[in-house]
């Protein structure tokens, strides 16, 4: 069944676009991670164990991440998921346009997270930095919400529902 996260949440060329994209992007996300940690806390690329940690770890869990990307996907769509379809004259189908416009805007939202230190250790913590579920599951937390206070949005739960509202 599909969870909807706010009530007209009911693009699904769009979310057919994101979870199609979700291997790719979940690669982009850990690459721009790596770059961010580098920009902020190694910019001279001096090596040394945590660094290296981070550059040399490929196989993490990434279930955490999964969260992270959906609720990212959540946030698209609440602001950008007219379901209202467009006439497009270039030859492309609306799956390959909404596929680019999304690859576009979590490059562009994950570079400016990326600026942030607390998205950035909490992300690190989860994914190539993964040493306990307790820690990563709390890190999950704190990057959830520093993401919904970053965007100005707040999750409800109703009746088992999880709706998203501008904060």
């Amino acid at each position: 069944m599909i969870q909807k996260l706010f009530p007209l949440d009911k693009n699904y060329i769009l979310r057919q676009a994101q979870t199609a994209m979700e291997d790719r992007m979940l690669e982009l996300m850990v690459f721009e991670l790596k770059r961010s940690y580098t920009v902020l806390y190694n910019p001279l690329m001096l090596m040394d164990n945590t660094f290296n940690q981070i550059l040399d770890a490929h196989d993490f869990p990434k279930d955490r991440l999964k969260v992270i990307y959906h609720q990212l996907c959540g946030v698209y769509r609440y602001k950008f998921g007219s379901n209202q379809l467009e006439l497009l004259f270039d030859g492309r189908t609306h799956l390959d346009k909404f596929q680019e416009d999304w690859t576009g805007q979590l490059t562009d939202w994950i570079r400016e997270l990326g600026q942030h230190e607390q998205y950035v250790k909490t992300m690190l913590r989860m994914t190539v930095l993964f040493d306990t579920d307790s820690r990563a599951e709390w890190s999950e937390n704190q990057c959830k919400a520093f993401i919904n206070q970053y965007f100005d949005l707040k999750i409800v739960k109703r009746k088992g529902e999880l709706k998203l509202k501008i904060a």
